[in-house]
């Protein structure tokens, strides 16, 4: 039976027999494994925490009877996502609704398209922040396992190398060359197992986010288009 304390021991001499490159390799899957981990115990705190912002921002607009006379404090929310969406609406509502006074005219199909352009800049720029290092450890997911291969490929050359210039060549000899070698394999699936199952939940919870933003965004669009042409502007 293989303990614990053994396996580490066994891990400890195969990456010290290992060539240069292999434990750079290794080392440099290790620091990968550490940013990995990080990325996905900060991304699910903060969707998690983003989640319950939002819930909480809308449970406060639903309670309210009109939208276009909230108090400006409404709009400095913008570290929440769907407060930053109401405050870019509101705002080139009323924008455009200033500027249809100055010149005297009627705005209002204008108010509503300037409301809607700014809740899908918004949109955007709040869906680019909920997929915000996905790219990167889903570059760590596809890249470990191959950083892995190449440090056992060339591992195995180094042994076989070496084997070739001895005038007698075994199991013996070549056996250590070739457990240092898998090491990094070992190393790159280490990396990638988690992260694939992490990054797979985080991508769930990303894609839940963005159809709610996008539901809030359309209601939004909805009771400000009813509210203005029930005669809300100022």
């Amino acid at each position: 039976m293989i303990t614990p304390l053994f396996a580490l021991t066994t891990l400890i001499d195969s990456f010290l027999s290992s060539t240069f490159v292999g434990q750079a390799i290794t080392i440099g899957l290790v620091i990968f494994s550490f940013i990995a981990w990080s990325i996905m115990i900060d991304k699910h705190l903060e969707l998690k925490r983003l989640r319950a912002y939002n819930q909480g921002f809308e449970q406060k607009l639903r309670s309210e009877r009109t939208l276009l006379d909230l108090p400006e404090a409404y709009r400095e929310r913008r570290t929440i996502p769907y407060g930053d969406l109401f405050a870019d609406a509101m705002d080139a509502y009323w924008r455009a609704a200033s500027i249809g006074r100055e010149k005297g005219v009627d705005t209002s199909r204008f108010r509503l398209e300037h409301a809607e352009n700014a809740l899908q800049r918004a949109l955007g720029r709040q869906v680019l922040r909920y997929e915000s290092n996905m790219v990167f450890l889903a570059t760590i997911v596809s890249g470990a396992p191959f950083m892995g291969l190449l440090g056992t490929v060339w591992g195995v050359m180094d042994a076989f190398s070496a084997v070739s210039v001895q005038q007698t060549a075994s199991i013996q000899t070549l056996a250590p060359g070739v457990s240092a070698a898998l090491l990094t394999t070992v190393a790159g699936l280490v990396v990638a197992i988690p992260s694939v199952f992490g990054y797979n939940f985080l991508f769930a919870s990303t894609k839940r986010l963005i159809t709610e933003i996008e539901n809030f965004a359309s209601s939004l669009a909805d009771r400000i288009e009813l509210e203005s042409t029930s005669g809300g502007d100022r």
